[in-house]
């Protein structure tokens, strides 16, 4: 059951975020019009497919691997390293596998180093990224961003995602910027700055109107995080040669 701000329900059970999209609606007419046409995503989806589990680590990692190659891409990189941990990959599996075979499962060897990085310190106790949920969104920024390879994004959709904080918005985000350049009717893509003092009103919901904003790039029905079309694309082919190799239907009694 969804709550107001301050606890109370009125005696009146809500639909899931129907509390936090109502109150952008209000106070924002476009996101009234994006609500009727998309409908309520939920914004701390994470589509991974199962891969990370409840793995903190093994999710950060895949939004390391995921930074500027397609949801695909990751996917694959993803799993030829869980396959040579032998498991979800871990901070001991990662430094176990080492740089050389990190690149040998088809990393770059920035991003190599990242994920070493963050397994090293997370082996070390510099930080425990199993454990943030008592941290308050910027002590986790900050912790995170100290990692090499982490900027302020991939921390931002690891409170969404992960952590499941409420009032994140990535303004620096490409797609969140075309969102609201498309919604808004703008001539050009609004500067950072320029979202960020837009969003003001949108507290203490601004994870719901990122959610909204991505979801309204494709259209209604279609999925619009690039690794749920990901997901799609991998279950269609894993479909299609299930179908291949599965012998041919019997036919039936006056059939050729």
């Amino acid at each position: 059951m969804t709550t107001t701000p301050d606890g109370d329900t009125g005696g009146v059970i809500i639909s899931a975020f129907e509390h936090q999209y109502r109150y952008l609606a209000e106070r924002e007419p476009v996101f009234a019009r994006l609500l009727d046409e998309y409908g309520r995503p939920d914004p701390f989806e994470w589509h991974d497919g199962g891969r990370t589990g409840s793995s903190h680590f093994a999710a950060m990692a895949l939004h390391i691997i995921g930074q500027q190659i397609s949801a695909t891409v990751a996917f694959v990189v993803f799993d030829r390293i869980a396959a040579a941990t032998g498991t979800i990959p871990s901070p001991d599996g990662v430094i176990g596998l080492g740089g050389e075979r990190l690149r040998a499962c088809g990393l770059s060897r920035a991003k190599a180093a990242y994920i070493l990085d963050l397994a090293q310190r997370q082996k070390s106790g510099l930080i425990d990224i199993e454990n943030m949920t008592s941290l308050d969104d910027d002590k986790v920024i900050a912790a995170l961003t100290a990692v090499h390879g982490i900027g302020l994004w991939s921390a931002q959709t690891f409170l969404i995602h992960q952590l499941h904080r409420p009032d994140v918005l990535p303004a620096g985000d490409g797609g969140v910027r075309r969102a609201i350049r498309e919604a808004w009717k703008l001539d050009e893509l609004p500067a950072i700055g320029q979202v960020r003092d837009m969003a003001t009103g949108w507290a203490p919901y601004r994870s719901y109107a990122a959610a909204l904003l991505w979801r309204s790039l494709r259209p209604a029905g279609e999925p619009s995080d690039p690794k749920a079309r990901a997901l799609s694309r991998e279950a269609k082919t894993t479909g299609s040669r299930t179908s291949s190799a599965a012998p041919p239907p019997r036919s039936h009694p006056g059939q050729a």
